[in-house]
């Protein structure tokens, strides 16, 4: 099972990036844990110039941009 985090603040970015991981998901039909982080001091953790970001599996795949659920996709198959 994979650990999927979206860090961010609540902003639209931020919630277009969470359903475009849940499509992504749904798509690649694997169990994940998504958790959305909004505390800023969990958030400055990872250390990350902006947000929306995607974490899977502890490692920082994207920050400061929404990915799409094809690039999304990708990154869920490595």
């Amino acid at each position: 099972m994979k650990t999927i985090k979206i860090l961010g603040t609540g902003c639209p970015n931020c919630m277009t990036l969470e359903n475009n991981v849940k499509s992504a998901v749904k798509i690649a039909s694997i169990e994940a844990n998504i958790e959305k982080i909004t505390d800023i001091a969990e958030i400055m953790d990872y250390n990350i110039m902006s947000v929306p970001a995607l974490v899977i599996d502890e490692k920082v795949v994207s920050s400061g941009k929404v990915l799409s659920v094809l690039e999304i996709l990708s990154l869920l198959k490595k």
